[in-house]
């Protein structure tokens, strides 16, 4: 089951503007039919929040890989 948020009440849960959320992540970040819905072909857009989350934790992940240095000894740095 999925968790439908308009912009304003997503933004509450990310700490971001509404405004932003749909100028700059939707059309960037998300992916329509993975992050966000137009229900009944409307203007209207639901962001789907387990997407959206899986996608935020990706992100940190990917982030915490790319600060890893190797080390000669075979074990890495994290800078």
């Amino acid at each position: 089951m999925s968790t439908y948020l308009t912009a304003q009440e997503l933004g509450n849960r990310i700490k971001y503007h509404p405004k932003y959320i749909n100028d700059v992540l939707r059309d960037n970040v998300f992916i329509e039919g993975k992050h966000y819905i137009r229900p009944f072909n409307a203007r209207k857009v639901l962001y789907l929040w387990e997407a959206i989350e899986e996608q935020m934790m990706t992100s940190a992940r990917e982030n915490e890989v790319d600060d890893l240095i190797p080390m000669a000894s075979g074990g890495v740095y994290r800078g």
